[in-house]
């Protein structure tokens, strides 16, 4: 196993979470989520210089980080609303050169964690 995800669970609307992932050697890493009855789509993506790239829907409420000391990644999710309700998934790839503008495309990454369940429910 090359990334291992923990950190999901179950928080009321405007709540928080950290999600993490452990795994190392890659060129760029993402979060993305798997809402139920909807398509998975990328969340945030950093690489290893730090760059990051987040969708629309949770730009100033969700910050992806990494200790590189750790060999670990996180998401951390505030102001949590029941649309954020998912199973997330941590991606990595090591490819050499990328395109940062599709670094929240699924087709990007060749690794991917086990998904953890985050549900946001009054």
């Amino acid at each position: 196993v090359r990334l291992v995800t923990s950190g999901g669970g179950s928080v009321q609307p405007g709540g928080s979470l950290r999600l993490s992932c452990v795994g190392s050697g890659y060129t760029y890493m993402a979060w993305f989520r798997h809402p139920p009855g909807k398509e998975r789509e990328g969340v945030a993506a950093i690489t290893s210089s730090g760059r990051k790239s987040y969708t629309a829907s949770v730009k100033g409420r969700f910050t992806i980080s990494q200790d590189n000391a750790a060999n670990t990644m996180f998401l951390t999710m505030t102001g949590l609303k029941p649309d954020d309700t998912a199973v997330y998934y941590c991606a990595g790839d090591r490819a050499r050169s990328f395109d940062f503008a599709y670094l929240l495309h699924s087709e990007m990454y060749t690794d991917w964690g086990q998904g953890t369940q985050v549900t946001v429910s009054s």
